[in-house]
C-alpha cells in the first residue's frame, strides 16, 4: 500500500508505472460482520451505535473480473446507507450479498461473512479487467454507486430499471470506505481537477441523487422559476438540492432544524428558510395520528415566504415524519419526489390532497450513469460545489457514521483512506482559486 500511495503522491507516475505496481493480497476496509447482526436486538434505532458494529479489518483483495476496475481509494464519504448498514436496518445487508452471490460465479465473490461498506470514493485506477477500454491505470477518478448487469432489456432505457440494479457498497461488497475498492468500469467518472481528494469524494451519491430527483425527466423535471421545498436543506442531500435549484433558476424554500444550519443555507445563496425546531412544527400528535392543523400552519408559512405561492416541487427524503405535510404543501398539480425515508418507511398522508389536486408522487433512487455524469460535470465546471463539513481518518469511520446517524453534521462527512492528510490532489489551482470560498462554505 505504501508503494501505491507514494506513486499517487509523487504526481509524476505514468500509466505504465501504476500498471507495474504489485497489487497487495489484502487491504484495510471498514466492515460489518455477519455474526454480529443481532448485537442491537431490542434497541430503538436511535440507541444503536455504529461505533460498536463497524470494524477496520484486513480484507483479501477480490479477483478482478471482466468490465471491472480496482481503485486505490484516497478518500471516501459517509452516506445514510452506511448508517443503515451499521445498525442492520431495515435488515442486515448480508441478505443483499447472498442474493447477489447467487446470480453468477463472479458475483459469488460478494457473498462473504464481512461487508466492506461505502458508496463514494475518489482515487486512482490500479487495474482494469478484460473489456475495459475507457479507463487505464493511473486515471484519477470518482465513482458513482449504481451497479448494473444490463443483461435484461428493461435496463437499456433507464439503467435503474435493470432487474439486477444494486447500490455499490450497500447491496454489493468491496465498497469505498477502504484502501482499495472493486467497481464496475461504468461507475467511473473523471475526478474534478480543482478539488482535493476528500472534496472530490463527497458529492458522488448525494449530488447525483439530487440531480435525478430535481432536474432529470425521470424525477421532477424542474423548470426555471419553480418553487422547491427542500427538507434537510443543509444536509448531505439537501445541500446539493439547494445548489441545483439556485443554479437552475428556481427558488428554494429551505427547511432546517437549527440556526447554524439556517446560516449555512444563506451561505449557499438561499433566502427563504424555515427553522422547523424554532417554529415548533409537530406534524404528529402521537405515534398514530398526524395533525392537519400543523400542515396548514406550515403551508401558510411557506406562502408567507414566497409571496403566496405553494411549492411546485417538494424534495422529500425524511419520510414518515414529514410526508403528510409534504403532500399537503405541494401546489395543485405539483410533485412530491422522494428518494429515502430516514425517519421511517411507512408513510401516511391524506389522499384527498393528492387526488383532488392532481398532485404526483415520484419515486427516485440514486441516478443512472448519464445523470451521474451530468451531475459530476457540474462539479468539474465549478457550478456545484462540495459540501464537505468534517473529515475523519479511516480508523475513526465509526465516529463519522455516528455523527450522521445523530444528525449532528451539516453537508457531508468525509473519510481519508490512503491520503495521509487533507488538502492533496489538486491539479487545477487556477479554477480552485476562483471558487475557494464556495468550496469551503461548510468547513469550520
Amino acid at each position: 500500500m505504501d508503494e501505491i500511495r507514494d506513486a499517487i503522491l509523487s504526481g509524476t507516475a505514468e500509466p505504465a508505472d501504476f500498471a507495474a505496481l504489485p497489487i497487495p493480497e489484502s487491504y484495510r476496509g471498514v466492515t460489518v460482520h455477519a455474526d454480529e447482526t443481532d448485537m442491537f436486538a431490542g434497541l430503538d434505532s436511535a440507541d444503536k451505535d455504529p461505533r460498536k458494529s463497524l470494524h477496520l479489518a484486513d480484507v483479501a483483495t477480490p479477483e478482478l473480473g471482466p468490465g471491472e476496475a480496482l481503485v486505490a481509494v484516497m478518500a471516501s464519504a459517509v452516506n445514510y446507507n452506511t448508517v443503515w448498514s451499521s445498525i442492520f436496518e431495515p435488515l442486515p445487508t448480508f441478505a443483499f450479498l447472498r442474493k447477489y452471490g447467487r446470480t453468477s460465479p463472479l458475483a459469488a465473490r460478494h457473498d462473504r461473512p464481512f461487508h466492506v461498506l461505502g458508496s463514494d470514493l475518489a482515487g486512482v485506477v490500479l487495474r482494469t479487467g478484460p473489456g475495459v477500454h475507457a479507463w487505464q491505470p493511473g486515471d484519477e477518478v470518482v465513482a458513482h454507486c449504481l451497479s448494473v448487469e444490463l443483461e435484461h432489456p428493461d435496463g437499456h432505457d433507464d439503467t435503474l430499471l435493470d432487474p439486477e440494479q444494486r447500490i455499490w457498497g450497500f447491496e454489493t461488497n468491496y465498497g469505498g470506505l477502504a484502501e482499495i475498492a472493486l467497481v464496475k468500469a461504468n461507475q467511473l467518472m473523471p475526478k474534478a481537477p480543482h478539488l482535493t481528494w476528500e472534496e472530490a469524494a463527497s458529492p458522488g451519491l448525494v449530488n447525483s441523487t439530487a440531480y435525478r430527483q430535481l432536474i432529470s425527466r425521470n424525477g421532477a423535471a424542474m423548470k426555471q422559476g419553480d418553487v422547491v421545498l427542500i427538507w434537510g436543506a443543509s444536509g448531505g442531500l439537501g445541500s446539493y438540492a439547494t445548489q441545483l435549484v439556485l443554479n437552475g433558476g428556481g427558488t428554494p424554500v429551505c427547511v432546517v432544524s437549527t440556526p447554524e444550519k439556517a446560516e449555512i443555507c444563506r451561505r449557499l445563496g438561499a433566502e427563504l428558510i424555515i427553522d422547523r425546531a424554532a417554529e415548533g412544527y409537530r406534524f404528529w400528535k402521537d405515534e398514530q395520528s398526524q395533525d392537519p392543523q400543523e400542515w396548514r400552519r406550515f403551508g401558510a408559512r411557506i406562502r408567507e415566504l414566497t409571496g403566496g405561492e405553494d411549492p411546485d416541487i417538494v424534495f422529500e427524503h425524511p419520510g414518515r415524519d414529514t410526508f403528510g405535510a409534504s403532500v399537503y404543501a405541494a401546489r395543485k398539480g405539483g410533485t412530491v419526489v422522494t428518494c429515502a425515508s430516514t425517519s421511517g418507511y411507512l408513510h401516511q398522508f391524506d389522499n384527498r390532497y393528492l387526488w383532488m389536486n392532481v398532485k404526483r408522487i415520484v419515486g427516485s433512487h440514486f441516478a443512472n450513469y448519464r445523470e451521474a455524469a451530468l451531475a459530476n460535470r457540474l462539479i468539474a465546471k465549478g457550478r456545484i460545489h462540495p459540501t464537505l463539513s468534517s473529515l475523519y481518518p479511516l480508523e475513526e469511520t465509526g465516529q463519522a457514521v455516528h455523527d450522521v446517524h445523530r444528525n449532528v453534521h451539516c453537508g457531508k462527512v468525509g473519510v481519508l483512506c490512503l491520503a495521509p492528510e487533507e488538502g492533496l490532489g489538486v491539479r487545477d489551482h487556477e479554477l480552485r482559486e476562483r471558487h475557494l470560498g464556495a468550496i469551503n462554505r461548510f468547513r469550520p
